[in-house]
């Protein structure tokens, strides 16, 4: 069946993203060195992410206020003002930092425009997804722009119904194996991961190797020939 739908993914898809949250955590961490090893500061920080995810979401703002929470509990309440200070301004140098698109981005978005409809389907805080997709310079090229605050079958189901001709005509493409090829398998459709960079604990999920509606490729260069072969 005719592939009709391509959906990306944003962050560390389309554009770089978990490098930066890295370099913050990295930073913050050594502020705490004095009170705990690095490792056992990181399994803190991981703990605090897993559970304030359902309550404030992913993004920057969940981010900061997950590290906020692992200084006032690494120092059983004695951290200074200042460092709490100094982690939300890192929070809001993340919200600000310059947007810059991966390798084959633009050219993979720009092709697919003309022979697809393709839909942006993003998890995170909206207003900073919507400023991202901005200066992107890709918004025009979407027939859809779905912000959602957790990706499933069902919000793959739905965003194909609406934006295109269902999921077994879709394709989802990006990076977390757990959020984006995942679900839209389970959907009905076809995930095609593209690794990059350091994955998030949080979004490690077991290839589906075996699965006829899997695909991998090493970048977005490979995207368009990949859907006219399966087409």
């Amino acid at each position: 069946m005719q592939i009709t739908t391509v959906g990306f993914d944003a962050d560390d898809t389309l554009w770089h993203n978990e490098t930066f949250f890295r370099l913050t955590q990295a930073h913050v961490l050594g502020l705490l060195a004095d009170h705990a090893e690095r490792e056992h500061l990181e399994q803190r920080l991981l703990e605090a992410e897993r559970r304030n995810v359902g309550h404030y979401g992913y993004g920057v703002k969940g981010f900061t206020l997950s590290l906020i929470e692992t200084a006032i509990e690494v120092t059983e309440g004695r951290v200074p003002a200042s460092v709490i200070a100094e982690i939300m301004a890192a929070g809001r140098d993340l919200l600000a930092h310059p947007l810059e698109l991966l390798p084959h981005a633009r050219e993979a978005v720009e092709a697919l425009a003309d022979s697809h409809r393709i839909v942006l389907i993003t998890k995170g805080d909206l207003l900073h997804q919507e400023r991202k997709l901005a200066q992107s310079g890709l918004g025009d090229l979407f027939h859809g722009v779905e912000i959602v605050s957790e990706k499933t079958p069902q919000t793959y189901a739905r965003a194909f119904a609406t934006h295109g001709d269902g999921a077994d005509r879709a394709l989802m493409v990006g990076n977390s194996m757990k959020s984006d090829v995942l679900p839209a398998i389970a959907a009905g459709g076809w995930g095609v991961h593209v690794p990059h960079g350091e994955v998030w604990a949080l979004e490690h999920a077991e290839a589906p190797a075996d699965h006829p509606r899997f695909r991998e490729l090493p970048d977005l260069g490979g995207l368009t020939l990949l859907i006219a072969e399966l087409g």
